[in-house]
């Protein structure tokens, strides 16, 4: 899809919400979610059913400190941020890359653990919504190029539909106090919790970069 008819269908995203039928306050979600990420992705969009539909097994407001650890890497991360205020720079969010498109979601536990609730797609359910299907399978009959503006017409009618949960609990990380320690190959200051084998990640295997 060439830069113009990509456009063109992004405009047309929030007539497509409206057109499904999307109640408040998920509408005004999907739009910002859309906004953030710079584009409707879909994992987004599910993503946002799927803080939403948290948030109501939690009876939780997104004004609320809340904490969630999402499964994937991919779009759906976005989805708490800009809903919920979680972010990886308060703290709050934290990604693992296992590749299960599933958030958890938990309110402040001054307790070891803290119960929690976990929103998953469900592979059976999904199999109800066909072209969802096909998306989240990778199956080679999608095609993003025809099949996109059906994709997201499919996931705003079938919206918690494909999804499922369960009741978990989360170990929850006590802040510790700690001291910087300067790294003695580049000399830069990290934490001290933060040096592997005397040194910085960034001299070790986080390394990712190199002078120029």
């Amino acid at each position: 899809m060439d830069t113009g008819h990509r456009r063109a269908d992004e405009q047309g995203f929030g007539e497509r919400i409206a057109a499904a039928g999307v109640k408040e306050p998920v509408k005004t979600y999907l739009l910002r979610c859309a906004e953030f990420h710079s584009s409707p992705a879909p994992g987004l969009l599910i993503g946002a059913f799927m803080v939403d539909y948290a948030l109501d097994l939690l009876h939780a407001t997104p004004d609320e400190k809340l904490f969630a650890v999402c499964e994937t890497p991919k779009c759906l991360p976005d989805a708490p941020q800009v809903i919920a205020h979680i972010t990886t720079g308060n703290g709050r969010l934290k990604v693992l890359p296992i590749g299960r498109f599933a958030v958890t979601v938990n309110r402040v536990s001054e307790n070891p653990t803290a119960e929690a609730v976990r929103v998953y797609v469900d592979l059976e359910k999904i199999k109800n919504f066909p072209v969802i299907d096909k998306w989240f399978s990778n199956s080679p009959e999608f095609h993003k190029h025809t099949m996109g503006v059906a994709l997201q017409e499919a996931i705003f009618k079938a919206g918690r539909g494909f999804l499922s949960y369960e009741r978990v609990r989360v170990p929850v990380k006590i802040k510790e106090a700690w001291k910087p320690v300067t790294c003695p190959t580049c000399g830069e200051t990290v934490p001290d919790y933060m040096v592997v084998d005397g040194k910085c990640g960034a001299c070790g295997s986080m390394k990712y970069y190199e002078k120029i």
